[in-house]
């Protein structure tokens, strides 16, 4: 069973670091592009960082370049994503997905369940 399993989330206050988790089951997720994604309340999912899956090559959203950062460990079969400096407008749902090209949203084929980040201030 193809399977995407997130953790790491939790309250932050600004300025602080979280380090999300996705783990990979059923399938190799060093076959595929990866990414992570996040939805704020009212807002559309949006594509914060990314991995080709042709060239390997780095995307992130203008919103968390330079305090975001994620990378994936072929041995664990696991994808990760290093949130330094957060902010408030940080908070939101995020979603692990594999299966899919850059940061199109629309074009991955395989989610996790999302995990909640929330500004504590």
């Amino acid at each position: 069973q193809v399977q995407l399993v997130e953790s790491g989330g939790g309250l932050v206050q600004p300025g602080g670091s979280l380090r999300l988790s996705c783990a990979a089951s059923g399938f190799t997720l060093s076959y595929y592009g990866v990414g992570w994604f996040r939805q704020a309340p009212g807002k559309e999912r949006e594509g914060i960082a990314c991995i080709s899956y042709s060239d390997g090559s780095i995307t992130y959203a203008d919103t968390v370049k330079g305090r975001f950062t994620i990378s994936r460990d072929h041995t664990k079969n696991s994808m990760f994503l290093q949130m330094d400096s957060l902010k408030p407008e940080d908070s939101g749902v995020y979603y692990c997905a594999a299966g899919g090209f850059y940061c199109q949203s629309d074009s991955y084929n395989y989610w996790g369940q999302g995990t909640q980040v929330t500004d504590s201030s």
